[in-house]
């Protein structure tokens, strides 16, 4: 199996809701780190999975999107506490439809929301 990615950091705001969580529970910011990662076995006729290019791109979109928002506020979490969980899976989903995917495979987010700290979800293409 082959695997490209890329990252880009970026900082967003949120405040979790449906617990007690303490400060968590008011807005604050994160650091973010997203890692889009593609895993296939063949490339394309230029040896490529995916263009570098077009994944920087899609994700500069993302990063565009959420960066300096209340992710509370975008309808993409409307109903859901804005975990690092629901955002990494959110993130996927979004750059799905934003790549040229190579067939059957799979892409990964992981999501830093701190140094030390992370999430991922794998959507496997079959």
């Amino acid at each position: 199996m082959y695997t490209v990615a890329v990252t880009k950091d970026f900082i967003a705001n949120h405040f979790l809701v449906g617990g007690d969580w303490g400060s968590e529970n008011f807005p604050h910011a994160h650091h973010y780190v997203v890692e889009v990662s593609i895993e296939a076995a063949q490339l394309d006729r230029h040896g490529y999975l995916v263009d570098i290019v077009e994944i920087e791109g899609a994700l500069n979109q993302l990063v565009a999107y959420f960066r300096d928002c209340v992710l509370n506020d975008k309808p993409e979490f409307a109903g859901l506490n804005p975990s690092i969980e629901h955002f990494s899976r959110i993130l996927c989903e979004k750059m799905l439809a934003l790549i040229g995917f190579p067939g059957k495979g799979v892409l990964q987010i992981k999501l830093w929301e701190n140094a030390t700290c992370w999430a991922a979800y794998r959507h496997v293409v079959s």
